[in-house]
């Protein structure tokens, strides 16, 4: 079974989108009273799950 370790790479987005905190460690904006740092974390979060099943599916086709 071949890999297709290219895809790999895209691991690499969530790291670096939350790699330095004082561009997200802010209050304002807020999305539905939470600040932004929380949603902006939250958010990582189904991105991550969102490019772990592009992975998983390309890399098992």
């Amino acid at each position: 079974m071949k890999t297709k370790n290219g895809w790999y790479w895209l691991f690499l987005i969530p790291f670096i989108g939350t790699l330095w905190p004082p561009f997200y460690s802010s209050y304002r904006p807020t999305l539905a009273g939470f600040p932004f740092m929380y949603w902006y974390l939250i958010l990582w979060i189904f991105l991550v799950a969102i490019l772990s099943g592009i992975v998983y599916f390309i890399d098992n086709r």
